[in-house]
């Protein structure tokens, strides 16, 4: 999964628990445990309370297999199935069927702005490894843009078709946010009242902390250290996700080329931001539109939010300010 969204952060102080309660079948709720990873190439972390090793160890497992299902990285994962097919049928779980079905969505709700199959374009860059700043193939890109369209592909049941064969799905703006969303879910299931899931930067908060009090996440402040907050927001069962262009980038001539991509052009969007922060209830939901929204800029992107019910906004633009969707927000500027 290529897209990364770490512009938010844990800033409260970890309540970490290591002692081992013998004679108890349900820890207290002062007690947290914390299960860390590296999957969908970021680093997981989640911290439950009032949890024990087994639920731990179950949010471990979920979060393997839906690696294994969903990365555009893994030969072997649903995803690669579908973009190695030549067109042909290919049958998919549930959960797999489910997140296309959503991605192609918010293809309609961006007017394209977000588009599922950008794999074609995304993978002729390189973000993370590219000393000498190589630039793609102008002819390579244009021609890779051609075959970006969701339009393309056809969900029917659990059978999904790419009607382009040349087209390829890369799930990674939306796949984390719906990954945190089932694990908030077992969660529940299992009785946890508290809980802060954080898939590289993508939180999403079962209520709020055990003693009564919101989680307050912050919200980086763009190229400047990872850690360093402009400003922070409380939530309580809601979900926080950036998405930014200084997240994976670099400089090149002058010129900034980030990993948010037009699928017009193949190319980093140009606008007048430098990160876009969304809050709702729904983890998924935040992914598409932090994605979605940076690609519109700021007007187009305020509008769209405002349309939403449930949903929250921050949007920083390249002079450093910050811009709210509504007054609902409790966001607190820092120094």
């Amino acid at each position: 999964m290529s897209q990364k969204k770490s512009g938010v952060f844990f800033i409260t102080a970890v309540l970490l628990s290591t002692a081992l309660l013998s004679g108890c079948t349900t820890p207290p709720q002062s007690e947290s445990l914390t299960m860390t990873g590296t999957y969908f190439d970021t680093v997981v972390q989640i911290e439950v309370w009032g949890a024990d090793q087994d639920i731990m160890d179950h949010c471990r497992e979920m979060c393997e297999n839906y690696e294994q299902m969903l990365s555009a990285t893994i030969d072997t994962s649903e995803i690669s199935e579908i973009n190695n097919a030549g067109g042909e049928p290919v049958t998919v779980s549930d959960e797999t069927a489910e997140l296309i079905e959503k991605g192609m969505e918010y293809g309609e709700i961006s007017g394209g702005l977000f588009d599922i199959t950008i794999a074609p374009a995304s993978g002729l860059w390189n973000f993370t490894d590219n000393e000498d700043k190589t630039l793609p193939d102008p002819d390579e890109l244009a021609e890779a843009v051609t075959h970006i369209d969701y339009h393309c592909v056809n969900v029917d049941g659990n059978t999904v078709v790419l009607t382009d064969p040349e087209a390829q799905i890369d799930l990674g703006g939306i796949a984390k946010g719906y990954i945190a969303d089932q694990l908030k879910e077992y969660l529940e299931s299992e009785g946890i009242e508290h809980a802060l899931i954080d898939l590289g930067g993508n939180m999403l908060a079962l209520g709020g902390r055990y003693d009564g009090t919101d989680f307050r996440i912050g919200l980086q402040m763009p190229f400047a250290d990872t850690g360093t907050a402009m400003a922070a927001v409380s939530i309580n069962d809601q979900s926080v996700v950036t998405s930014g262009d200084y997240e994976r980038y670099f400089e090149k001539d002058g010129v900034i080329y980030h990993h948010i991509l037009d699928p017009d052009t193949g190319y980093p969007v140009q606008n007048d931001l430098d990160q876009v922060t969304i809050i709702s209830d729904k983890s998924v939901d935040g992914d598409a539109l932090s994605t979605t929204c940076f690609a519109m800029g700021l007007e187009e992107g305020l509008e769209l939010i405002r349309s939403l019910d449930g949903v929250e906004a921050v949007f920083v633009t390249k002079d450093g300010e910050m811009h709210t969707s509504s007054d609902e927000i409790e966001l607190e500027v820092l120094e």
